[in-house]
């Protein structure tokens, strides 16, 4: 007996990628919350510090963005794209239409928002003059797109695993209506 874990890769998918927007909206507070700290202080006086906590949250969340979009692509499979059909004439299926139309589009949002992510990341590594204002709103978009990345990659979960059922019904050979 064939057991179904859809829905536990899909919950388990958009939690992750739910944590991962919301560390990425923590970070960018952490960094406003160092740079309003450092502008109470007189100008002259500014200090230089990394931001510990900006710098943390987005790693977290860039790592969790690629497990997200890791744990979708492996056990969802490339399966709507390669579903070979036993005659070439046959064009492909709607669910295979979607799956191809909603990977493409997680790719995108994963490429989208792991560069937001370690762009803001990066930014934050360095000992920098805690006074400047740099790269503000990378964070924000990058939580932003992690919510949008796992609602693009459980469509294309269900899409794939769709497509691939319907094949596999498709390739068992249906009984003939008996005649009497």
């Amino acid at each position: 007996m064939e057991r179904n874990y859809g829905f536990l890769v899909c919950i388990l998918v958009m939690v992750i990628d739910v944590v991962a927007g919301l560390l990425g909206i923590e970070a960018e507070k952490a960094q406003n919350r160092v740079v309003l700290e450092s502008l109470s202080i007189s100008v002259g006086e500014c200090s230089r510090k990394p931001r510990d906590d900006a710098f943390s949250r987005g790693l977290a969340a860039a790592i969790l963005l690629g497990l997200a979009h890791v744990i979708a692509t492996v056990l969802g499979g490339c399966k709507c794209i390669f579903i070979t059909n036993k005659q070439n004439s046959q064009k492909p299926s709607a669910n295979q239409l979607l799956g191809l139309s909603f990977m493409i589009l997680s790719w995108i949002t994963l490429g989208i928002g792991f560069s937001l992510l370690m762009a803001a990341t990066m930014d934050n590594s360095k000992w920098k003059n805690s006074c400047e204002i740099s790269s503000h709103g990378l964070f924000l978009g990058g939580g932003i797109v992690c919510f949008l990345h796992g609602l693009c990659t459980v469509a294309y979960y269900v899409s794939a695993t769709a497509a691939y059922r319907e094949e596999q019904r498709g390739s068992k050979p249906s009984p003939e209506p008996q005649r009497v």
